[in-house]
């Protein structure tokens, strides 16, 4: 019997967009969702790939609406997704780009740490472009049909990480983003964008949706976009410029 993470698969190898698993099963909901994320993810790991991190999705509350999915989601990172520059995009359905913040774990989190506990398992920070894909044309699906296709994940691009200080992570609750193609400002963000509080408000939310299954150190967590998604193409040149921390900048080239 095919699944619907076999579906999934086969559109994503294949670049052959499919429609949402809700529109023939409107039973299907979050739960057999991540159920479906997680025989993808096996399938991969059968494949050689290793989980070397977390993404979260929809942690900008600005473009619920646009999507019509109205809570974060998550799903892995793999050490074949987490790549350099530049990125070549045949691969990928329908691509688009995100500005994130990319957290670097030195310890474990647990479900109901306070705020300074969460920050003392924070070890680096950097800048980051993760490229999202939708196999469901146009980008019309629901909740449980971003998280059975890997929460859209495609590729993460990171720059350079740096010592996560007191004072950087206080920062990030405060940046201010611009998005620039080919030195145009394409759109603009700010952290309360991220859960009204930042990327650590968008950690502290993945900690308790996954409850007993903790982040191990050392995993990355892209903590979600700071502007809207936005189309991208080949020969494109994207870079951010920000406000309130001074982390490495980070360019990233199509291909």
């Amino acid at each position: 019997m095919i699944t619907v993470a076999d579906a999934i698969l086969h559109a994503l190898d294949h670049g052959l967009p499919m429609a949402p698993i809700t529109n023939s099963d409107p039973g299907f909901d979050l739960r057999r969702a991540y159920e479906a994320q997680a025989l993808l993810t096996a399938t991969r790991l059968r494949r050689g790939a290793r989980v070397v991190g977390v993404k979260t999705g929809f942690t900008n509350t600005t473009i619920w609406d646009e999507y019509n999915v109205h809570a974060p989601i998550h799903g892995p990172v793999f050490d074949t997704t987490w790549q350099e520059g530049p990125l070549r995009l045949a691969p990928f359905l329908e691509p688009r780009i995100e500005p994130e913040i990319v957290l670097k774990l030195g310890a474990s989190p647990a479900p109901g740490m306070g705020p300074e506990a969460l920050k003392a398992c924070v070890a680096e920070v950097a800048r980051g472009f993760e490229i999202v894909q939708s196999p469901f044309p146009g980008w019309r699906f629901r909740a449980p049909d971003t998280v059975a296709a890997g929460a859209l994940h495609g590729a993460l691009v990171t720059g350079d990480f740096l010592p996560a200080t007191q004072a950087l992570l206080d920062a990030l609750a405060h940046l201010e983003v611009t998005l620039l193609c080919d030195g145009v400002a394409m759109d603009r963000g700010h952290s309360r964008n991220v859960l009204g509080g930042g990327p650590l408000a968008a950690l502290a939310d993945l900690v308790a949706q996954r409850g007993a299954e903790r982040l191990p150190a050392g995993w990355i967590v892209s903590t979600g976009t700071l502007t809207r998604a936005l189309p991208i193409a080949p020969g494109q040149s994207w870079t951010t410029r920000m406000a309130g921390a001074d982390l490495p900048p980070l360019t990233l080239a199509l291909t």
